[in-house]
């Protein structure tokens, strides 16, 4: 999770520095179908990948994910054009991160039930230390070294991590046959009205959660706070969504998940209606907008998936998650409607 999801988290540290060189004749608009058409296939690709996860586990999946991971990061010093970016990032980095977020997630409900909220928020920190590590590495080795070799150092990193991933994820369950069909959409999955009205949640939630995530760096450039503290913005969003992980989990499982997960999508709300809509150029509010929305957001990862399995049998955990994920991949074909948000407080 360290990589998948926390490449995901960081995506605006990316933005930022490559809407300002590589593509600055290019509107926010366009480059920001780059980053949405990643998120998209991250969770499009669930699809498939969360039944063969279900059936033949989780080795060649994030194998190949890993694979597709570092490809990405090598070659992205050597985009100059926006198909480039699309290709190398868009696509290959989106169908890595498929690969080997599903299989990272679902292999928790495998070995836990009774704590599994609890088990997932400490699992989902690694996303947030990816989400801390990537901006900071990158903002170090922008103007020491440029682009090309600071995402070249991090696909270094990747490398040390996914040969973990891969000795690590391992599933309890004996593989079985694959059947075609069981890689085609699994709409029978909305039979249950609990399941659907969770996949309507997630999709809306999802939805709004990425705009600060993708875009809270490009704003504070265009509010014209120091270019360090941009990039150090994403960094302390994802230090508070660390805690926003595991300290949700761990009350989930005694007052209930779906409960816990409500109370924080709410503060989601708060906090960007109170402190970031007014918060213009004030460093202070940016800063506490940060940090408390990335503590309320922490819970779209560390939740989710235990409100999934609640209402699901673990042999089939993998087409429910990923079944719900395709639906949200909707939500981010149109990146049109976020840079708007760079206007707020103008």
């Amino acid at each position: 999770m360290v990589v998948s999801a926390g490449m995901m988290n960081s995506i605006g540290a990316f933005q930022a520095y490559i809407g300002a060189h590589q593509l600055k004749d290019h509107p926010p608009g366009t480059v920001g179908w780059i980053f949405s058409l990643y998120v998209a296939l991250t969770f499009f690709c669930g699809a498939q990948v969360g039944p063969t996860f279900d059936a033949k586990g989780p080795r060649l999946l994030v194998l190949v994910g890993s694979i597709s991971l570092i490809l990405s990061m090598m070659l992205l010093g050597n985009c100059r054009e926006l198909w480039h970016f699309i290709i190398v990032f868009g696509v290959l980095g989106g169908l890595g991160t498929a690969l080997t977020l599903v299989p990272a997630v679902s292999v928790i409900s495998h070995y836990f039930l009774v704590k599994r909220a609890n088990a997932s928020g400490l699992a989902a920190t690694g996303s947030s230390f990816g989400g801390i590590m990537i901006p900071l590495v990158l903002q170090s080795l922008y103007p020491k070294l440029g682009f090309a070799w600071a995402t070249r150092i991090l696909g270094f990193i990747f490398v040390a991590l996914l040969i973990l991933a891969n000795i690590l994820i391992r599933s309890r369950l004996p593989s079985r046959a694959l059947a075609k069909v069981e890689l085609l959409p699994q709409l029978g999955t909305f039979r249950s009205l609990p399941y659907s009205l969770l996949v309507m949640g997630v999709f809306l939630s999802e939805w709004g959660l990425f705009i600060p995530i993708n875009y809270i760096s490009a704003y504070a450039l265009d509010h014209g706070l120091p270019t360090a503290l941009s990039y150090q913005l994403l960094a302390l969003l994802n230090a508070g969504s660390f805690f926003g992980r595991w300290i949700p989990g761990y009350a989930a499982d005694r007052i209930g998940r779906f409960n816990m997960l409500i109370l924080t999508i709410t503060l989601c709300l708060v906090s960007t209606l109170a402190i970031w809509l007014p918060a213009g150029s004030s460093k202070p509010l940016v800063v506490t907008y940060a940090v408390v929305f990335g503590f309320a957001s922490g819970s779209n990862i560390s939740l989710t998936p235990p409100c999934i399995g609640q209402l699901c049998d673990t042999e089939d955990y993998g087409k429910y998650y990923s079944t719900c994920y395709l639906m949200v991949s909707i939500g981010y074909v149109n990146p049109r409607l976020s840079p708007e948000s760079l206007r707020v407080g103008h």
